[in-house]
């Protein structure tokens, strides 16, 4: 099978709330989609408007399978989380073909929200 995707991916609206309310934890995730053969090693950096990026963000998602990266647990290369109650937005990088979904479950009132979209595709 051809393999359908792309290598950049960009997530213009990110944000980790600093609290949640009820049974569920206010998060997101960056969703992914490997159709190829091959694992996709994946890095994430990520972008503010008042700081430098954090780039060095890793995760894999295997041979035709999927992984949501939660990025309220997701760990850079020096054990640095992102930032919660700051607006970011991700550039995700692979190195194989990959399709990328941006997910965000908002807890932070009694309605919840889920909220899913496809990222922008670069490549």
């Amino acid at each position: 099978m051809k393999n359908l995707g792309s290598k950049i991916w960009i997530i213009p609206d990110g944000f980790l709330p600093l609290k949640s309310s009820g049974d569920f934890e206010s998060h997101e995730a960056v969703c992914v989609l490997n159709l190829g053969d091959k694992d996709a090693n994946i890095n994430l950096s990520i972008y503010f408007e008042d700081r430098e990026p954090m780039e060095d963000f890793k995760a894999v998602c295997g041979a035709k399978r999927t992984n949501h990266i939660r990025l309220d647990k997701i760990v850079d290369g020096q054990g640095n989380k992102i930032p919660i109650n700051v607006p970011y937005a991700i550039k995700v990088e692979s190195d194989e073909p990959i399709i990328v979904q941006h997910s965000r479950m908002d807890t932070t009132q009694a309605e919840m929200t889920l909220m899913t979209t496809i990222a922008y595709e670069l490549e």
